[in-house]
């Protein structure tokens, strides 16, 4: 699928589903924001062995080959995914919270990546090129750590875990691009990604543009029941049953502004996670004014969520 994002003049983006020669054609089960997830178990069991990478990271990555050359460090490094492993331990089986394993570190990638190249396609200046002079393919980088380590410090505690993922993603960052970058220019990356971390958080205040692009990228996991409004599996409540509601979520360029979200519900009760959660985290992003926002119920009847509630 294509990343649709077409101005005249402007380069066309890398389609979705482009990845380098040397990789191995995935192969499809699902998708999610408008690209393909890849096959096999979101997470191996607690206590299974090895623990061996075992999902891969795509992303449209052909036309920027440092950001090329991270994905392959990303998708060989067995410490990162033990940490996006221990992530999910915590939110999963002990929390009992929504996904925030692999697959979300996939979904958020390859969002953050496509709302970067929409903002781009219109002309936007990414924060590292106008304060750094560095350039829009540094920018990619930028959002695509954010997108990946954002959470890592949930692989000690929910609680407070934008502020732990800063202190387990500074080593990981300076390893993964000790070989892409000269001394000054890592620093500068590190530092935007580190800034994009900390502000995804709700009440987070980002200041740059590639921040403001994970914090919305990071929101917009949620088809199919993969909100980031916490809730308890198998509960039913107003958070559970809104994450039901939300079928599908569409990145694309917008008629009035850059982007367009189209968020696809099968029944009303999804309109609280728009409220509860993406204009939270629009709200404050930076990207207000560039991003609009429209729901959609399908078909011309809701589908029944809940059969009965007893309390």
């Amino acid at each position: 699928m294509s990343d649709d994002v077409i101005t005249p003049g402007a380069p066309t983006p890398p389609a979705a589903d482009e990845i380098p020669a040397t990789e191995p054609a995935p192969v499809l089960v699902q998708t999610a924001a408008g690209f393909p997830l890849p096959e096999g178990p979101d997470e191996a069991p607690p206590g299974a062995t090895p623990l061996a990478p075992a999902e891969l990271i795509r992303l449209p990555a052909r036309h920027n080959p440092r950001l090329q050359a991270l994905l392959q460090k990303v998708n060989a490094d067995e410490d990162l995914h033990a940490i996006w492993r221990c992530q999910n331990v915590t939110a999963v089986d002990r929390l009992g919270m929504s996904d925030h394993g692999p697959v979300h570190m996939h979904i958020v990638a390859n969002s953050a990546l496509r709302l970067l190249r929409l903002l781009l396609a219109q002309g936007l200046t990414p924060s590292i090129v106008k304060d750094h002079g560095l350039t829009a393919a540094d920018a990619e980088v930028v959002v695509v750590l954010g997108a990946l380590l954002h959470d890592s410090g949930m692989s000690i505690h929910r609680a407070d875990h934008e502020a732990m993922s800063l202190f387990v993603a500074l080593p990981k960052l300076q390893e993964l691009l000790a070989d892409l970058y000269p001394p000054a220019a890592r620093r500068v990356v590190i530092s935007e990604v580190l800034h994009a971390i900390i502000t995804h958080r709700s009440g987070g205040r980002p200041l740059t543009l590639e921040a403001g692009v994970v914090r919305l990228a990071d929101a917009l996991d949620m088809a199919q029941g993969r909100s980031r409004v916490p809730f308890e599996a198998g509960q039913v409540n107003i958070h559970s049953v809104s994450a039901a509601a939300i079928d599908s979520v569409q990145i694309g360029p917008g008629e009035t502004k850059p982007i367009r979200v189209v968020i696809r519900m099968n029944n009303s009760a999804g309109i609280f996670q728009l409220d509860e959660l993406l204009k939270d985290k629009l709200r404050g992003s930076g990207l207000e004014a560039q991003v609009e926002v429209a729901a959609e119920i399908e078909g011309t009847e809701e589908k029944r969520l809940v059969q009965a509630f007893h309390f």
